[in-house]
């Protein structure tokens, strides 16, 4: 039986000017996530949002914690990485939730400074585009 190769750190001395700092609290990512769900359920319910939409969500989060999972198991075996031009867009498109479990489930993109701005970025450009769709699409409320 061969001997396992000793595994290389992620974040070594020799790697240096890495962006690394605390990762943000997980009962943040979390609270972000359920009152995303909460409000993303209540404005499904009462404006009669496309069901497209949901699905776009659902299928981009699906595919985005894949990806997440993948680049977590390719920096681990120092193999070809997914970009992070990739994981943002990912996240751009819808599919930040998944994303968000990601980080979580894989401890994966928490640290890096510029990556970690740039993803909240990309979850607040995400929601202001759905906020604006839901305001031109939805039909008024009536009291």
């Amino acid at each position: 039986m061969p001997t396992p190769r000793p595994r290389t750190p992620l974040h070594t001395a020799e790697r240096p000017g890495r962006d690394l700092s605390r990762p943000l609290p997980a009962a943040l990512s979390w609270t972000v996530l359920l009152v995303f769900a909460g409000a993303f359920a209540v404005a499904y319910l009462l404006f009669g949002l496309a069901w497209w939409v949901p699905a776009l969500y659902g299928a981009a989060s699906v595919v985005a914690f894949a990806a997440y999972g993948i680049d977590k198991a390719a920096a681990r075996r120092q193999k070809a990485r997914v970009s992070e031009q990739t994981l943002l867009l990912l996240g751009l498109v819808g599919g930040w939730p998944g994303a968000l479990v990601a980080q979580q489930v894989y401890r994966h993109k928490t640290r890096k400074r510029s990556f970690r701005r740039a993803f909240w970025g990309t979850v607040g450009v995400n929601i202001l585009a759905l906020a604006a769709y839901v305001y031109v699409v939805a039909p008024p409320l009536t009291v």
